[in-house]
């Protein structure tokens, strides 16, 4: 906006701040309100509902203008980011009382959808991931954030790789350059959220100049990152956008990890739809991780939607998991006081990522103590457990016993949720603030001495002393004995039925309490930056116990699920034979009616003397359910899960394909045949040695006789690329 000499001194330094985020809206903080202006009023009055009016602010003509009141800024702000807008929370920098001409204001935080750290911003059970992507021609670089966690992902790969990692990860936003927009759109669709950055933020040198200032690191060797610089350039993109959103406090983000397309089993997002791991593509269906997800903590929760869409492909970890959950399963008191206590220790991972951010509540820091109590009695149960696995996680786990008992000692036992409203300190820890507290509470005492004195000597029985912002203390008197109030007090106010008035001696006592009531929060305010300042020391080792948390909140969910749906131990080989007893499909079967069983299938395939199967069958028979049950079993004991079936053999497996279910894409311009040759064509060009291929009804989407051809070729192509060693195909089941 252009600054005209008719603005007011506000509205000039409202339009300033405002040019400097032209894309966002600014909440403007005026007093007990937060105003919008202009565009952004009209926006606000919409998204939020609220009234929109119009003002002149000085200048030639009226601007619209919406507010609400500044106690209600977590509800309006969580509005206006779920409907997708960047919002510019500008505030007050100065006391208004304290303040020449016009409060200086700024903008203490951007929030946008990847960057949003409030609780009612956040789903406790999923992560709020902030995604950046460096586009090249054909390998790109791709970095995840979790900033309310602290959690740092970054890979490098082709389109199709990238795309099933956003397929995966879900980000809540993705930046990528400027220039890249239309590429952007034809790779990855419209379906995120975007924000576009300058190219010049996206070069190596600026990226590792980044990534080394804020880890305090001479290089970036230590992460195991420097042979994927397009991997880099992305999370130097990522971490200049958070300060960029005005983040700066980022200690809690103390590493970054490497996705290794290698160590898990590949899936690309079609076989992720496909299969309804995270939700249904159809009305009243469920997912298989709704099935599964039993966790108590919503960081067990965050990290099993990982391993399902993330599943191991190393046999030696599997094991581990398996073993860990084999151990559960015949130990049950243990299981049972791993859950009471994982329950207990809550959301510890995002509590501690708050201490950097400095918007950790009392409350909050009083729930870390009983977490860390929750973790040291865990690490004496474990420290006796007869599994490797999980005295290794003992082994692991830190109470951090000095900063616990330090918060103990520290906060009252009923810590407030504000830590600005005060009363958050104990007794004993300062002398000085005792004296003051003993000051404030006999000071109201001495009032109330005051108040029956003066009833007695003036005979007045309705006297009151009370209080307000205006007058401070005073004595209230009806009008029916007013007549009776000596000459020495002062009148300050008349009401309809009483007069109030004010005395030197109550004056002299209200400046002492009410300055003993404001140095208590000052000293309060002091000693709890102190103790978010110790806190600072623990980030790393909390965040580490709050994923060992997680990781065994997951192995008792598996216990949990085996005992609950009777699943069996998986036998994860390296050979090529694929034998499933009496298998059973997860998801249909935990939904079945009451009195009703699943009618258990074997599957048994073997790359040298049964590759192919080719089911049929009349419609609802059961051909689908077999199909996916074959594939869900086979990623189950993947992920280290036990599985339903009376016992089941599974290859090592590195990559599952599907192609089930019939689903058109016209908003893409794209038919139900065309999707289904897109994801066969993916099979095609993807497949290996050691993968699992599912396809159901492959060419309905077009004429008998053309479907049949394309099912006939596919299968012929399949069995033939099967001879040649370096394209081995495995497994194949076509409906």
């Amino acid at each position: 906006m252009a600054k005209t000499s008719s603005e007011t001194p506000l509205m000039q330094q409202h339009n300033a701040i405002k040019s400097k985020y032209p894309d966002a809206v600014l909440l403007f903080r005026v007093g007990d309100f937060y105003e919008t202006f202009g565009q952004d009023a009209i926006v606000a009055s919409a998204v939020l509902g609220i009234t929109l009016t119009k003002r002149n602010n000085g200048a030639a003509s009226s601007s619209e203008l919406a507010g609400f009141p500044h106690h209600a800024l977590e509800t309006y702000l969580h509005k206006l980011v779920k409907a997708g807008y960047r919002v510019a929370v500008c505030d007050q920098l100065e006391d208004p009382k304290t303040a020449k001409g016009i409060v200086k204001r700024g903008v203490t935080e951007l929030v946008t959808p990847g960057t949003a750290t409030n609780d009612k911003l956040l789903d406790n059970n999923t992560n709020n991931f902030l995604a950046a992507i460096y586009l090249q021609d054909e390998m790109h670089g791709i970095a995840f954030l979790d900033i309310s966690t602290g959690e740092f992902f970054c890979t490098e790969g082709n389109t199709e790789y990238i795309d099933k990692l956003l397929q995966s990860f879900r980000p809540s936003e993705v930046i990528y350059q400027k220039h890249k927009q239309s590429y952007f759109q034809e790779q990855f669709g419209a379906r995120y959220y975007t924000y576009r950055l300058d190219e010049w933020i996206f070069s190596e040198q600026y990226a590792q100049e980044t990534l080394m200032q804020h880890f305090q690191t001479v290089s970036l060797k230590g992460f195991g990152i420097t042979d994927i610089p397009k991997a880099i350039v992305a999370a130097g993109a990522i971490i200049h956008y958070l300060k960029d959103t005005e983040h700066q406090q980022l200690a809690h983000i103390t590493s970054i990890q490497r996705i290794t397309r290698d160590d898990f089993l590949w899936m690309d997002r079609f076989t992720i739809q496909n299969l309804e791991l995270l939700d249904s593509n159809r009305d009243q269906s469920h997912s298989l991780l709704k099935v599964m997800d039993s966790t108590v903590s919503p960081m067990g929760a965050r990290l099993l939607k990982r391993w399902i869409l993330f599943p191991l492909q190393d046999i030696q970890q599997i094991n581990e998991r398996l073993d860990a959950t084999e151990y559960l399963i015949k130990e049950p008191d243990l299981k049972a006081f791993l859950v009471q206590q994982i329950r207990q220790i809550g959301d510890i991972e995002r509590i501690v990522a708050r201490i950097p951010m400095k918007k950790v509540s009392p409350r909050e820091v009083q729930q870390l103590a009983k977490g860390l109590l929750g973790v040291q009695e865990i690490k004496q149960k474990l420290s006796l457990a007869q599994d490797r696995w999980m005295q290794r996680t003992a082994e692991q786990l830190n109470p951090c016993v000095s900063i616990r008992e330090k918060i103990e000692r520290t906060l009252v036992e009923q810590a407030p949720a504000l830590a600005n409203k005060g009363n958050l300190i104990a007794a004993g820890i300062d002398a000085e603030l005792d004296e003051f507290r003993q000051l404030a509470s006999h000071g109201k005492e001495y009032l109330l001495q005051i108040q029956q004195r003066e009833i007695e000597n003036t005979g007045i029985p309705s006297l009151k002393i009370s209080f307000n912002n205006v007058f401070g203390y005073y004595l209230e008197v009806t009008n029916t004995h007013k007549h009776k109030v000596p000459e020495t007090w002062i009148r300050k106010q008349t009401l309809a039925n009483a007069e109030r008035y004010i005395t030197p001696e109550l004056k002299e006592y209200e400046q002492k309490i009410m300055g003993a009531e404001e140095k208590i929060l000052a000293i309060e305010t002091r000693i709890y930056e102190s103790l978010l300042l110790d806190l600072m020391e623990y980030v790393q080792a909390i965040q580490l116990n709050a994923n060992l948390v997680a990781r065994l909140d997951c192995i008792a969910c598996f216990a949990g699920n085996a005992l609950k749906y009777h699943y069996r131990r998986p036998v994860v080989h390296d050979g090529y034979k694929l034998h499933i007893e009496d298998g059973r499909h997860p998801v249909i079967e935990s939904h079945l009616p009451v009195g009703e069983s699943y009618v258990a299938n074997s599957v048994s395939l073997d790359k040298d003397e049964q590759q192919i199967i080719i089911i049929t069958g009349p419609n609802m028979s059961g051909k689908s359910a077999l199909l996916r049950q074959t594939v869900l079993i086979t990623l189950m004991a993947h992920a280290g899960s036990f599985v339903p079936a009376t016992s089941a053999s599974i290859p090592l497996t590195d990559k599952i394909f599907t192609r089930v279910g019939a689903s058109d894409n016209l908003s893409g311009g794209e038919s139900t045949f065309m999707v289904e040759m897109n994801e066969t064509a993916s099979i095609m060009n993807n497949l290996s040695a050691r993968s699992l291929i599912v396809l159901d009804e492959i060419g309905r989407g077009t004429s008998t006789f053309d479907g049949i051809s394309i099912a006939w070729s596919i299968a012929e192509y399949l069995h033939q690329h099967a001879q040649q060693p370096s394209l081995c195909l495995r497994h194949i089941i076509m409906n």
